[in-house]
């Protein structure tokens, strides 16, 4: 796991989805050493080996935005779209629980543009895992004026997308977490999930089992 202790998180107390600690132990905040103009708001500090690490409060606030504006959205007019393995899972999972439509596949050209294909998709809203993996789905999006949510790194010039949650967008514990956290206060911004009532996932749930490399 990657080093935290020197970071400062003496709001933590201000954090209205999750303790802090949740947020470090997932190394959601763990950007990379490329910083894009764009992603320099959110990052809090650079390491002195030259990681990026992205402002938990940022965020912590971006996943409150992002789940109040996709509350907005009728369920069966947003795509979930997400090609990392890591990514697979937990935006299946993530998906099911707010009714959206999942593609985990290859996102096939036209699928947004091209109404004689038998994989188009009708969509309002599209949420993606990674902007550069995902770029097709983007490109698509934005020639149609379709708005785009998207999990971004530090690395990413985030063309294109609308609304910025950035963190974290490879790791195998960082994307449980993220799609745990947004899938949960979506429910409670939609009035599915009071304040006192518990989330029946867990961050488990939402995780990738770990995928062995081949050599």
């Amino acid at each position: 796991m990657s080093d935290f202790s020197s970071f400062d998180f003496k709001k933590e107390e201000q954090l209205i989805l999750a303790p802090s600690d949740i947020y470090i132990q997932a190394a959601l905040p763990l950007g990379t050493k490329f910083k894009s103009k764009y992603m320099r708001n959110f990052i809090y500090k650079t390491k002195p080996e030259g990681i990026n690490i992205i402002d938990i409060r940022s965020i912590d606030e971006r996943i409150r935005i992002a789940a109040k504006f996709m509350s907005f959205y009728e369920p069966s007019n947003i795509i979930v779209v997400a090609s990392r393995p890591y990514a697979i899972k937990p935006a299946n999972l993530f998906a099911e629980i707010i009714g959206a439509v999942a593609i985990t596949s290859r996102f096939l050209p036209g699928t947004l543009t091209n109404p004689s294909l038998e994989e188009y998709k009708h969509a309002e809203l599209i949420f993606v895992n990674d902007p550069f993996h995902d770029a097709q789905a983007v490109n698509e999006a934005s020639k149609l004026g379709i708005p785009v949510v998207a999990l971004c790194d530090t690395e990413h010039t985030c063309s294109n997308v609308d609304l910025v949650i950035p963190c974290n967008n490879k790791g195998r514990r960082a994307l449980a977490t993220v799609y745990w956290l947004l899938a949960r206060q979506i429910l409670k911004e939609r009035g599915l999930l009071t304040s006192s009532d518990r989330f029946k996932y867990s961050i488990e749930d939402f995780e990738t089992e770990l995928i062995e490399e081949t050599a």
